[in-house]
């Protein structure tokens, strides 16, 4: 199993020089990928701690690709119902290009209403915009003539130039119920996992999306599946200890067991613990914390 590492992208240590900190160090640990999210706004008033100051998850991954060259550059996700098509293909193909070939695209369809009102979108019909949506983007990226004739989308012929430096530019997809899982399982190079997801359960979607890959005629093997190991340190020996918390080791073999479960890809996520990102976290330690997990997660 590949191990990556996500940068810092949530509370007051989500800033440039601690987002390079990180990239380059994980880099130089041999880390196979790090990676980002997507939050554009909450709700005001909001209490919760998760997604607060949430910086731009392409604009981060660019600022990133100057600041290393072998490491891959994933985002997971954004929500493709807040983009026209054209215009993500062109910044996805932009930012494959100048990082020589790095990004992993991971796409999810949303779910925060307050999101949607401010972008301009509409929730209804969401998956069969999505398999629209994923079908334009192939085309443009293809560096040839391509049209489109759908109920959402529809234009003439026209080229996207330049391509993307990979070909074809490997777009995961997100999502935990059936129909998002077998969408990913006909449509997409893989499953990416939320922060939500039950570790002890990943291994049963991991079965819906490579059923729905066989039963389209796809080679469920070569799929990826991708988990956001959202990890809490602790102390060892803790009752009740929830997989990903707890001591280096603990995680250690946590991370172990995803892999016996098929998971193919794991990252190490710190963003989704308090202590790291939570209003009264002090920027410097959270990031020599995440220095210290690096080191301690690093590829062996």
């Amino acid at each position: 199993m590949l191990i990556g590492f996500a940068v810092p992208v949530a509370g007051a240590w989500a800033t440039p020089d601690h987002q390079a900190l990180i990239a380059e160090r994980a880099e130089e640990l041999g880390y196979h990928s790090v990676w980002t999210l997507q939050r554009v706004l909450n709700p005001a008033g909001s209490d919760g701690t998760a997604y607060r100051a949430v910086p731009d998850p392409l604009v981060t991954l660019a600022y990133l690709a100057g600041r290393t060259r072998r490491v891959r550059l994933g985002v997971a996700v954004v929500n493709l119902p807040f983009y026209a098509p054209a215009v993500l293909a062109k910044q996805a193909a932009t930012l494959d290009r100048v990082s020589g070939g790095r990004l992993d695209l991971g796409l999810g369809l949303g779910w925060m209403r307050e999101e949607f009102a401010a972008a301009g979108a509409p929730m209804e019909r969401r998956g069969a915009r999505a398999e629209e949506f994923l079908a334009v983007l192939r085309g443009l990226w293809s560096g040839g003539a391509t049209e489109f004739h759908g109920e959402f989308y529809d234009f003439p012929p026209v080229v996207m130039e330049p391509p993307p430096a990979q070909s074809p530019l490997p777009v995961l997809l997100g999502g935990a119920t059936e129909p998002a899982l077998r969408r990913a399982g006909r449509l997409a190079d893989g499953w990416v996992s939320s922060s939500r997801a039950d570790p002890a359960e990943i291994g049963r979607s991991i079965a819906v999306v490579r059923d729905a890959a066989e039963r389209a005629g796809r080679d469920a093997s070569a799929l990826r599946f991708v988990c956001r190991a959202a990890v809490r340190i602790r102390p060892a020996g803790r009752e009740g200890r929830r997989p990903l918390t707890g001591s280096a080791e603990e995680v250690r073999g946590d991370l172990e067991a995803l892999a016996g479960q098929g998971v193919t890809e794991a990252f190490v996520d710190l963003n989704f613990d308090p202590e790291i990102t939570g209003p009264d976290a002090d920027p410097g330690a959270s990031a020599d914390r995440a220095l210290a997990a690096l080191d301690a997660f690093a590829p062996r």
